[in-house]
Formats: C-alpha cells, structure tokens, sequence
C-alpha cells in the first residue's frame, strides 16, 4: 500500500513541470502534488495511469480528478494553514490529500456509500487524518460549520445557498456551475453577512453532484 519509489517521485516532478507549464502557479499547491503519492489511489492494476495529466475512472461512475483539476481548484480555494476546510465529494480522497499538505482540518463527504468506506480504509492506512463523513454533500456539514474555504469536486446546476451559509465572513467556495455536460468554475467570497462576491473562471467537465441541492438522483 504503501509502496512509493524513486521512480514514482520522479513521475510526480515531471508531472508538476507539465502543471506548471499549463499555468498552474503557486508553489505550495504544486509541493502539495508533488508529494501526494497519486498511485496509491488507483486499483493496482491501473497505476501505471496514475501520472498522466487525465481524470480516470474509479468505479461506482465517478471519477479521480485530472490533476491540472485538482491543482486549479486548489489554487483558486488560496488556503491558509489555520483554515477549516470543507470538501464536497471525496470520491478517491486524493484531492483531499492534496488540501492535508496545505491544511490540516478538512472535512470531506461522500454521497457513494461504497466509495465512502473504501476511500476511508485508504486514507487511514496512508495516515491521513481528515474528518470524514457520509451523506448529501450537497447541503453541506451545517453540525460542523463555519468553514474558511469549501471546495465542491462535482458539477452543480446552481450554487447552493446551503454551503454560502456556511462560510466564514472572508471565506471562499470554489464551485464548477453549468448543465450535465459542462461547467463553469466558480469563486465565492462572502464579504459580509449577507454580501457575497461571485468571479468566473475556466470551463471544466465534472460528475453531477447529487443530492437536495444538485442533480436527482
């Protein structure tokens, strides 16, 4: 499981360099990419994907991210090591690990009740401690609110009121916003109480984020 060799890491610096040729540009979120072991998130049959620049199917029809995703969302959320950090959709939990190098309280939750159990088994055994849960991440964790930053991997029709309500006054949501085919990435500041400030940024594909607030079921 926990297998990672020189010439792993040698993938994972060469992958970096692709990320930054491509634009990605604060140094912490590419040390954090750099020291995520991205193939222990594959079924071992599969890990020689692991440090292609694509997204891959990881069962149950969803995805882990491709890592220029994973490395944009991250970069836009502007992390600071003191922030509480929420994640909707933990699918892997490699996007997770990669927010744990950069802050150490992350909450994520998982609507796929077999992706839930077996990303909380891989994660334990590679010592990662987020506080994991299971349940419609679309109406957010409300018990553990407020949080600085909240991060939403999977396509939304809307923006959910739900998860703006939960953010600090100061904080952010990175969201991608479109129909099921393509979205639009999304920041949100609340700046006060009632003020937020919204800011558009590149087109992505996502899986649909399920749930009250997302995509039926």
């Amino acid at each position: 499981m926990h297998a990672d060799s020189y010439r792993h890491r040698g993938l994972r610096r060469s992958l970096v360099e692709e990320l930054r040729r491509k634009g990605i540009r604060d140094e912490r979120v590419l040390t954090a990419l750099a020291t995520v072991p991205r193939h222990l998130f594959f079924e071992p049959g599969f890990q020689q994907h692991a440090y292609q620049d694509k997204a891959f199917p990881i069962g149950q029809g969803q995805t882990i991210s491709q890592p220029y995703t994973v490395a944009y969302q991250t970069q836009l959320l502007r992390l600071a090591p003191t922030d509480r950090v929420l994640e909707i959709g933990t699918g892997s939990g490699y996007q997770c690990a990669v927010l744990l190098q950069l802050a150490p309280q992350v909450f994520s939750i998982e609507y796929n009740t077999v992706l839930f159990e077996s990303t909380r088994r891989r994660l334990a055994a590679l010592g990662l401690p987020a506080h994991l849960f299971c349940g419609d991440g679309s109406v957010g964790l409300p018990a553990q609110a407020p949080f600085d930053k909240i991060l939403v991997t999977a396509g939304s029709p809307t923006i959910p009121r739900t998860l703006l309500r939960q953010l600090r006054v100061g904080g952010a949501l990175v969201i991608p916003v479109g129909d099921e085919h393509t979205q639009r990435m999304m920041r949100v500041v609340r700046e006060s109480e009632e003020e937020f400030v919204r800011e558009e940024f590149e087109e992505f594909r996502f899986v649909p984020l399920l749930g009250q607030a997302g995509w039926p079921k």
